[in-house]
Parts: C-alpha cells; structure tokens; sequence
C-alpha cells in the first residue's frame, strides 16, 4: 500500500545467470488449495498475513536455463531445478492443482516438471523454433504453447490438439478469457467453447481465438488494436454467458488501454480501446507537464479498480485508482518527484574537505620541474564569470587553444579532405541548416563508394530531407541531375525498409515520380528522334565521299620514245622537202608506229588499257 520494497532477492548467478520470468506458486502448490488459487499470482501487491503466507513460492527462470525456486517466507532459495533446459527459459506456469511446473526454452522444447522431487517429469519439442510462452487451461488438462504459432497441447498424451496461426514476431502474452463456453446447449469437455488471447512483440495488435470443436479455423476471431507494443496484458475472466471481459493493457510507449467487449463470435475490424489513461507531472509554474510511463496495471477483486504501477521500474509508485470509463481518454496528474525524491544523509560521506588558511601558501605542481606553465587563479575566474566588459572582444577559438597549450595544427584533419563519416555529419547539418555551399561540396562527389557510405551512415531522420534536396536539384542543370541520380540509387537501395514503412511515402516522393515519369515519357521520342537523325547524317557522309572522289587526270602521265625514230624523222621531213622517192618504205613505217602510240594513249585516257606503262613501252 506504501509502495515500499518489501523484500530484495539477488540470485548468487545473477550476472552469468539473468533472471529471465517469474511467476507465484499457486496457494494449492503448498496448501489445501483455496476457492480463487489460480489468480493469486496476479495479485502481488495486496497485503495481509495469509496472503503472504499463500504467496510463498516464486518459480524464477533464468538465461542459462536452469530454474530457481525461492521462498519469499523463509527469504532463501528452496531449491533448483537444472537439466531441463540448455538455453534461456522464457517462461515459467504453475499448475494449478498438482505440484507441477511447467517451463518453456529457446532450446525449442517444453519441460513438465516434479517441484517436490525437482526432477524433470516429461520433456517433448514444443516448435520448430524457440518456444516464447505458456498457457494452462482453466481445467488444467491443456497447455497452451506459442513461438509465432500457437499450439494447444493435450497434458496427458502431449500431443497437439490444434493448432492456430498465431502471429509474425513471437508471442509474449497468453491467457484465456473465458471459464465457460458461451454456447451452452452441448456438453463442456473442458476447453471447446472457450476464446484466449494472445500479444506479441513487435505487434500492435492482440488476437483473440476460439477453440472449435473441428479443426477448421486457424485464424483470430476477433483483434485488439493498440499504440504501441503490449508490455503488460491483465483481464477480468469472464464466468457467465453475458458478461463482458475487460481487458487492460499497458504499451511501451506507457499508455494504458481499457477494453470492455463481450466474445460473441467473429468481428472483422480491429476495436478499439474503449478508454485511454495516461499519467503526466503537474506543469506547475514554468515547467511543462511531463509523461510519466506506467509500468504495468491490474483489476482487484471487485473487476473494477484497477492497480497502477507507474514511475521508474527501480522505485515504482503503486496506487489503487477507480476510473470513469465512459471518458474516452482519462489523463492522471500525479507529482511524481516529491514521491522520488531520493534523501542524501550528509553524515554518510566519507571525503573531508580541509580547511585552508587565507595565510597558507599552497604549491601547484608545475612549479619545481614540470614544464607547464602556472595560470594565475584569477584569471580562471574571470573566465568562469563569462562577463565581458563592454567594448572587450571575445578571445578565437585559437586563442583559447593556444592557451590551453594544445597544437593547433594537430587539430586539423590530416590531408585536409573530410572523411565519410564526416561527409554524413556535414550532409546532415547542411540539411538541417539548408546550407547550399555544405550541400554542393557534399553532393558533388563522383566516388560511389563515398556517396554509399555516406548513405548508409546518415541517420533516419535525414532520409526525407535528402530525397527532397535531390528532387530540387534533378529539376537543375543536366550534369549534376547526373550525380543527383547516384545519391538517389544509392538512398534507395539502402532506406527501402524505411521509406517502405512510411505511411505517407506517395505524397512524400510525388515530385520525384512525376519527374520521372516527364523524363522517362521523352525517351520514346528522343531514341527515334535520334535513330532517324543518325540515318540522315550518315547518307550525308556517305554522299560526301562519293563527290569527294578526285577528278581523273586526262593528260598521258608518260609518252616515251625511241631517239632512233626521231632521228629518223628528221631525216624524213628533210627527203620529203626534196620530194625524194628513195626512203618511201621507211616513211610509212614510221605512220604505222605513230598511230600505235596514239592509240595506246587513248586507251590510257579511257581507261581500257590493260597494261602498265612499262610493258607498254616494250611493246611500242
């Protein structure tokens, strides 16, 4: 009731050995059982003598495997049970009427143990994969067990009598929500008829299942929609047919959820919670109303009340509160630091500060052989004090390190050019304080081991900014449209899973889609604009050529003659002045030759002539 640390356990393994779950045996476990044994353990905070005396045994699973039974009576540990388990126990259950435990591992498989002889009674695989939770029924002769799929065993042949689908992350929480079928006209066997429900981490939202008669549905019948993950599930049973289950449950994000809903069978949509209740510090004065998580909350006996467990996990505040749920959300003020205020004893500290005399001289070390220079004290307090006079100016940067005796110069980044991981600090700050001239230096670099790094290194947040930085610049000058698109490969390739998750990704990249889609739409157009203009220039080139050709020379390029015939020739035209008969023969000779060589370079000037000069001239 004071919210006051009764009792403090540390097993002697703790640190090799984590405690990993916990849970209290039944009253029965020890004792006679009572009328309402199963639900003691949820109850941890009533006080009383005879609850402390029925709240003895506290089962503790730890990281190794091994399980601890500790007595909260005697303050010591009652016993251990080992070689069950080869990997962390994820969780432990009490059954209800014998003196069984019954234990789940990451080594896949379920233990059934004898906590009077603290042996191991039955072990059976439970999953393919590492087994998360468990459920006894409200009969006690069924087993829920749950990695991501939800099985329900029979305890006494242990083999599964359904199987369910159960959820994408593995299972956290299991209870049954119903004692009694709410079909009543059929004999009860015990646990067809009953709903249960089940949360998981990483999952928004509580399923609720019905165990048929045939084995036909697999799948929720209905779901509990939350803010966050569920960290803590408590409910109200319900015993009669009209009665509505109310369930609490408190996220990660330290909001609790009140549902209130009678199981009747399939609901398609999600509900939602019928009451919200968040806890805040009184914004008195000038501070503002700060959040104060809740840890975990519970119904008392009357299902009304509820018990609230808010603060911090090392000193909780524990309060018993009755809420108006027809207010949708419900906000508790509570001054959560004059609770916490934690009380420092003055007399406990053991460092004594001495007294100086003003007269005293005291030695600084540097003085004898050290090679720092001493500061006088006054000037560290000017220093301290920070006040300017008016008119003085503010020492450099440099200044102060120069005084601080450190090298300037050492400072500086080797090699003057930042590395990656400072590339991604300055893409972030010139995002943030939208620089153009950090912008440009960071965005302009042609390495593409660089850009991916430096896009693998931002962090999450920047993502958006950079995408619309990038989308500005694509509409810019073609060549760095050309490195924008590098940055934008690279983004996507690495944030896919991010943007993949954002809810408004489409309104987000619109401009970046719509100009893709322009450029992409001119594409068609352009490689045909291209293809035809490629033809033309190339018959114009092959045009050109032909022209180009050189025009054929039609002089002879060699007349070659013999000297004898020119003599001879000579001597002709000399005989025919004188009109002698005497050489007549020879004359026509010489006629005969001379049409041959005219005939030879007519041939020449067509182009007819098969032979080469050379042999031409020994034929004439």
């Amino acid at each position: 009731a004071g919210s006051r640390l009764q009792h403090e356990y540390v097993p002697s393994a703790h640190l090799s050995a984590a405690c990993t779950c916990v849970a209290w045996a039944p009253a029965g476990a020890r004792q006679p059982p009572s009328k309402d044994g199963p639900q003691r353990k949820k109850r941890k905070s009533e006080v009383g003598g005879e609850v402390d005396k029925q709240l003895d045994i506290l089962a503790i699973g730890t990281a190794v495997g091994s399980i601890l039974l500790y007595s909260t009576v005697k303050g010591e540990l009652q016993s251990k049970l080992d070689g069950g388990h080869d990997s962390r126990v994820n969780c432990v259950r009490w059954h209800q009427e014998s003196c069984c435990l019954y234990s789940c591992s990451d080594d896949k498989h379920i233990v059934e143990w004898n906590t009077q002889t603290c042996k191991v009674k039955c072990k059976w695989k439970g999953d393919n994969s590492s087994v998360t939770c468990l459920c006894i029924s409200p009969d006690g002769k069924m087993l829920l067990s749950a990695g991501r799929t939800i099985k329900l065993w029979d305890l006494e042949t242990k083999e599964v009598y359904r199987h369910f689908t159960g959820h994408a992350t593995s299972v956290s929480s299991l209870m049954f929500t119903t004692v009694k079928p709410t079909n009543e006209s059929k004999p009860f066997d015990g646990i067809t008829g009953l709903y249960f429900l089940s949360g998981a981490i990483h999952d928004r939202l509580l399923s609720v299942w019905y165990i048929r008669s045939d084995r036909k549905e697999k799948n929720a019948v209905m779901s509990f929609t939350v803010t966050d993950e569920p960290t803590f599930v408590d409910l109200t049973v319900s015993e009669v047919k009209e009665e509505p289950v109310k369930l609490a449950v408190v996220c990660r994000d330290g909001q609790l959820h009140l549902f209130e809903h009678i199981l009747n069978g399939y609901c398609k949509k999600p509900l939602t919670s019928n009451c919200t209740v968040q806890i805040a510090t009184p914004g008195d004065g000038d501070s503002t109303p700060k959040p104060v998580p809740i840890l975990a909350a519970a119904f008392c006996t009357d299902k009304q009340s509820l018990l609230l467990v808010y603060g911090n996990a090392l000193q909780p505040v524990i309060e018993k509160v009755s809420l108006n749920t027809s207010e949708s959300h419900i906000c508790l003020v509570r001054d959560i630091q004059k609770v916490l205020s934690l009380k420092t004893d003055a007399a406990v500290t053991k460092v004594k500060t001495p007294v100086v005399n003003s007269d005293a001289k005291v030695l600084v070390p540097g003085i004898p052989g050290h090679s720092t220079a001493v500061k006088t004290p006054a000037l560290g307090k000017e220093k301290k004090k920070n006040k300017r006079k008016p008119g003085e100016t503010e020492e450099s940067i440099e200044e102060r390190l120069g005084a601080l005796d450190i090298d300037v110069s050492k400072v500086k980044t080797p090699g003057g050019l930042p590395q990656t991981d400072s590339f991604a600090v300055l893409l972030v700050q010139g995002l943030e304080s939208n620089d153009a001239e950090i912008l440009n230096k960071v965005l302009n670099t042609r390495k593409e081991n660089v850009v991916k790094n430096t896009v693998a290194r931002m962090p999450i947040h920047a993502v958006i900014p950079l995408l619309h930085e990038l989308t500005k610049r694509l509409q810019g000058n073609p060549y760095s449209a050309s490195l924008m698109v590098r940055w934008l490969k690279s983004v996507f390739t690495v944030h896919a899973s991010y943007l993949s998750t954002l809810p408004d990704l489409i309104p987000q990249l619109g401009m970046l889609y719509q100009l893709m889609e322009s450029r992409v739409k001119t594409l068609q157009k352009l490689s045909r604009l291209h293809g035809r203009l490629f033809i033309l220039v190339t018959q114009v080139a092959a045009s050109q050529t032909v022209q180009d050709v050189p025009e054929v020379n039609q002089t002879a390029k060699l007349v070659y003659e013999d000297e004898s015939s020119e003599e001879e020739g000579s001597d002709d035209e000399m005989i025919a002045d004188k009109d002698s008969d005497e050489n007549w023969d020879e004359d026509e000779e010489k006629e005969e030759q001379s049409d041959e060589q005219d005939m030879a370079v007519e041939k020449e000037i067509n182009g007819d002539s098969d032979l080469e000069p050379e042999n031409e001239s020994e034929e004439e």
